[in-house]
């Protein structure tokens, strides 16, 4: 192929978002009782219709709250930082941190710049703050949810293999 250019990239931490295992029980608890008002006011439905239909609906739901992802990945142009659909190069990174579950409100309140990217989960505990130092990039920092805060900005923070 002509004018492609193949790199390869190593995974130094991923993690998906996933909603908490005790949401599925409820999700299909509410489905339940949602298809059980159905069956009683439409009489010309077979019963399990309602509850395939919203068993249905209610699992394509929480698979699309947990669909985001945080990744570092190493590759031949440097490390970058994933989240959500935006990647940032970790060359444009002037400092980083931890921002823990009791600080988040704080974080996310009165001192959140507007300009800001943003991916926060409400079911996840901590975040990280990446500080950018990119005079081409409107945006001066991140604030991303993840699990395990730490690996992630230890695999930012190692140097290539």
């Amino acid at each position: 192929m002509v004018g492609t250019r193949v790199t390869s990239q190593t995974v130094r931490y991923r993690e998906r978002l996933w909603v908490p295992w005790w949401w599925w029980p409820l999700g299909f608890a509410l489905a339940a009782l949602i298809a059980l008002e159905v069956n009683q006011g439409v009489a010309a439905l077979p019963d399990w219709v309602p509850f395939a239909a919203l068993g249905g609906v209610a699992a394509a739901a929480l698979l699309w709250l947990g669909r985001s992802e945080v990744a570092v990945m190493a590759g031949d142009d440097g490390v970058e930082l994933w989240a959500g659909p935006a990647h940032l190069p970790a060359s444009v990174i002037s400092r980083s941190a931890e921002v823990p579950r009791s600080a988040k409100s704080a974080a996310l309140g009165r001192q959140l710049d507007p300009a800001a990217y943003v991916l926060h989960k409400a079911w996840v505990g901590p975040m990280i703050l990446v500080v950018l130092d990119d005079p081409d990039d409107p945006t001066p920092y991140w604030l991303v949810s993840c699990r395990h805060p730490e690996r992630v900005l230890s695999a930012l923070r190692a140097e290539n293999p």
